[in-house]
């Protein structure tokens, strides 16, 4: 397998334990809070793995909105073990935010 088709994968597998962590969370099963955290890192590390190395001054801003995304999502994940209700849900929603954003900003081989 080539890195690109690793990476891939890991974005996948992340994306998917993300939304099955915040989703069971919500109904109390104990695992969840892990399997976000998890999904988090796996694609928080894919997305810091992958890298641009253009002079485009408005990619790089994207790219650093990105990361910043990526950092709130395991913040998340830190916050639905220590905190006792749902605070947990604005860090995502901010997290969402900057990740839709660059997503649809940046191009697919920037």
């Amino acid at each position: 397998m080539t890195k690109k088709q690793w990476t891939t994968g890991g974005f996948y597998l992340g994306g998917i334990l993300l939304l099955i962590g915040a989703i069971t969370f919500i109904t109390g099963w104990k695992p969840a809070p892990y399997l976000y955290s998890i999904g988090a890192l796996l694609f928080a590390t894919m997305q810091f793995i992958t890298c641009y190395r253009g002079n485009d001054w408005l990619m790089k801003r994207l790219r650093n909105q990105q990361l910043l995304g990526a950092i709130l999502l395991v913040v998340t994940g830190i916050l639905m073990f220590v905190t006792r209700h749902n605070e947990w849900i604005i860090c995502l929603t901010i997290a969402t935010i900057f990740e839709v954003y660059t997503i649809f900003r940046m191009p697919d081989n920037p």
